[in-house]
Order: C-alpha cells, then sequence, then structure tokens
C-alpha cells in the first residue's frame, strides 16, 4: 500500500512559512515557480473604467488577479510534483508590469520531500 502522505494532493502541503509543524523535510529539490502572464481585455477596461467611476472594488480586476494567481499557483505545484516533492515551502507571489496592460504573474517556493517527525 502507498504511503498515505503521498496520496494526498500537494496542493494541501503548500505554505509560506519554512516548515510544516510535525514534519521534517527530509530532501530539497530546489526552486519550483509557475508563471503566467495576462492582459487584461478591451471589454474588462472598459467595465473596470465604469467600476471606477462609483468606487469601491473593482471585481473585474479582482477576478482578472485572482485567476492569474491560481493559474501560477497550480503550475507551481505541478512543478513540484514532477520533481518528486509532496510540499513546498517558502511560497511567495510576485507580480511585475511587462507591457502597459500586461503582467506577469509568479508563484515560487522550494520543492521539498517532507516526512512526519
Amino acid at each position: 500500500m502507498a504511503h498515505a502522505q503521498s496520496q494526498t494532493p500537494i496542493h494541501q502541503w503548500v505554505t509560506t512559512a519554512n516548515e510544516f509543524q510535525g514534519y521534517k523535510v527530509k530532501q530539497y529539490l530546489g526552486v519550483v515557480r509557475g508563471i503566467t502572464v495576462r492582459s487584461r481585455s478591451v471589454v474588462g477596461n472598459l467595465g473596470a473604467s465604469l467600476q471606477t467611476l462609483v468606487g469601491g472594488n473593482i471585481t473585474i480586476y479582482t477576478e482578472l488577479a485572482e485567476t492569474a494567481r491560481m493559474e501560477a499557483y497550480q503550475i507551481m505545484v505541478s512543478h513540484a510534483a514532477e520533481l518528486g516533492a509532496n510540499a513546498v515551502i517558502a511560497m511567495r507571489y510576485d507580480a511585475n508590469e511587462m507591457a502597459p496592460g500586461v503582467a506577469e504573474i509568479l508563484a515560487y517556493g522550494t520543492a521539498v520531500v517532507i516526512e512526519p517527525a
């Protein structure tokens, strides 16, 4: 029978901390990252412009940011799994504007193999 932890999806073992309480790092596999590049559509820009007139949360941009982060996160998790990791520690997000209206979203962390301490 396979080890119970190996059957647990890796996304349940991702943290911004440097460790999981009660677990030890058995092996460090290196930095993993997920990158996506997104642009705002003309329709999205128009809708967001209208939302700025009334103030508050600009939901069109919020949804775009959330979608981009989720995509970058999933790519990072897939990269970690390909390396044989069962966890990612020290996970972070970063974003950079590459051109007007075009943003790079990056999720990165350290792929590791953990086991109960």
